[in-house]
């Protein structure tokens, strides 16, 4: 199975490189061909331009890259921070730049001009793997956790990718390291249970 890990945090000392490290490793032992993009440390340009509006711009062979890894998984594993709800800049510019009209998705002709998707991602499974420092019980009374509409919903099922998984990992900022290291076997565990070993037909 071709599985993308894509990272967004600027530090690689944080907890989400962590994170994605314990991913990246586990689909590996699993026999899974990765491919792992760190957008910070790759200098991933999130500025949405003009010229890449129309769903036939020819973008650059960078962007390029990006899209034809996206197209060719069968697995997407995304690490991030919230970040006022959201994920960092970086990551909404691969969503806006990357997931693409007709590359992710493209719209029902004739549908009235009510933007009817068709998902057209092969992409299977998703997993999103956050952290914060919001208490759970705070995060849905107070906010609602926008992150699950927004990766569920408005992204991997509106591309076509129906089976999606979420873990938030919280309260960040006050955590031992005997909590993070629970936390990362849990990593370790949902990743194998998403992307269970790969097997030689």
């Amino acid at each position: 199975m071709n599985v993308r890990v894509v990272l967004a945090h600027p530090d690689p000392r944080s907890f989400n490189f962590a994170i994605a490290q314990t991913a990246l490793r586990t689909l590996q032992q699993l026999g899974h061909q990765v491919v792992f993009h760190d957008l910070y440390a790759e200098g991933f340009n999130p500025l949405f331009g003009s010229e890449e509006i129309p769903s036939e711009a020819q973008v650059d062979p960078t962007l390029q890259r990006y899209c034809k890894d996206l197209v060719s998984a069968d697995g997407v594993v995304v690490v991030h921070p919230n970040w006022w709800g959201q994920p960092p800049a970086i990551l909404k510019g691969w969503v806006d730049r990357v997931i693409r009209e007709e590359i992710a998705y493209r719209f029902v002709e004739g549908d009235g001009g009510e933007g009817v998707p068709v998902g057209l991602l092969k992409a299977k499974k998703a997993v999103v793997f956050n952290t914060s420092n919001t208490a759970p019980e705070r995060e849905q009374r107070v906010f609602g956790d926008p992150l699950e509409t927004t990766w569920k919903n408005c992204i991997f099922d509106l591309c076509g990718v129906k089976e999606f998984r979420r873990r938030m990992f919280t309260v960040v900022i006050t955590s031992t390291d005997a909590q993070r290291r629970v936390w990362l076997q849990e990593v370790a565990e949902i990743i194998e249970q998403e992307f269970p070993r790969h097997t030689e037909q």
